[in-house]
């Protein structure tokens, strides 16, 4: 039996969610700019594992098959170096570009299904995915200004995360929620690991706290997600997310003295209005395969 919907409470949790969301960012492009991008993102998931002791003892006591493990393996490597990334583009290109660019995710996720999954793709689905990177283009104009290192990072960012989210599908199919965040957050902390020693500079206890506050947020934002998507559909909560564009764009100018950019608003509106018409027709199809938009720092 489908539990009743409760819009309201969804709409509320994913709030919630977004202002989590922002929260990290704001962590990071504080606290972030002394530390190596490895380093940084390695103390964010280090930290965060003590979020996970309460379920630790199931984790650890689940015995999973050869082939769940291999993918839980590649997954975590992949989200490893898309949140590498993220956090490199996050000190170098302002808070509402890396916003705008994060919710390109579902567009990849939805080429990838089709891809690597055999998922259809209607001609509805191909026109919203080719206005999405219209969208991008629009934020980067090529030729008009420099295309950064960070935009190129936020742009293998979202590719990297898509194929996480495309791994995540099937070994949620197979495997307790619980398990899929558990092993991701232990994966990517181990993937995460080398890359951070190669470049390891000693932190300050300030900015070990920070990473920590950090850690925090996320953990808050993706259980706020869950409660979300547990109280109403898709179709209703996806909307909301978009709000973080808006966070993005006052706490950039408040806080980081980021000037709001005209362009990038339009392209930020143009992947919303091809992202929302994704997730409207999955909704319809009763299909889960795209990630919502903010679920993508790990």
């Amino acid at each position: 039996m489908t539990p009743p919907s409760r819009p309201l409470q969804g709409i509320m949790w994913m709030i919630l969610t977004g202002l989590c969301f922002i929260a990290v960012t704001a962590g990071v492009k504080y606290s972030a700019q002394g530390l190596p991008a490895a380093e940084a993102a390695f103390l964010r998931y280090l930290l965060g594992l003590v979020f996970l002791l309460p379920v630790a003892r199931t984790l650890f006591a689940t015995r999973l098959p050869v082939r769940d493990l291999g993918m839980f393996a590649a997954r975590g490597l992949l989200h490893a170096l898309g949140v590498m990334l993220w956090f490199f583009a996050m000190t170098q290109i302002p808070i509402a570009e890396v916003t705008a660019m994060n919710y390109l995710n579902p567009v990849y996720v939805t080429i990838g299904a089709a891809i690597f999954l055999g998922e259809p793709l209607a001609l509805r689905r191909i026109g919203a995915v080719i206005v999405a990177l219209l969208g991008t283009v629009v934020i980067l104009r090529p030729g008009f200004r420099e295309v950064e290192p960070g935009h190129v990072a936020m742009i293998v960012t979202a590719i990297l995360f898509g194929g996480s989210y495309l791994l995540a599908k099937p070994l949620s199919d197979r495997n307790s929620a619980t398990m899929v965040v558990g092993m991701l957050s232990l994966t990517v902390t181990l993937g995460l690991a080398p890359f951070a020693f190669v470049v390891w500079v000693t932190p300050t206890t300030t900015q070990v706290a920070w990473m920590f506050l950090v850690a925090a947020f996320a953990t808050a934002g993706h259980y706020s997600m869950t409660r979300a998507f547990a109280a109403a559909p898709v179709s209703i909560t996806q909307p909301v997310t978009f709000l973080q564009m808006v966070w993005a764009v006052l706490l950039g100018w408040a806080v980081f003295d980021e000037s709001p950019d005209l362009w990038v608003m339009v392209g930020a509106l143009i992947i919303i209005a091809s992202v929302s018409f994704i997730a409207w027709r999955e909704a319809r199809l009763k299909r889960r395969i795209t990630p919502p938009s903010p679920a993508t720092k790990g």
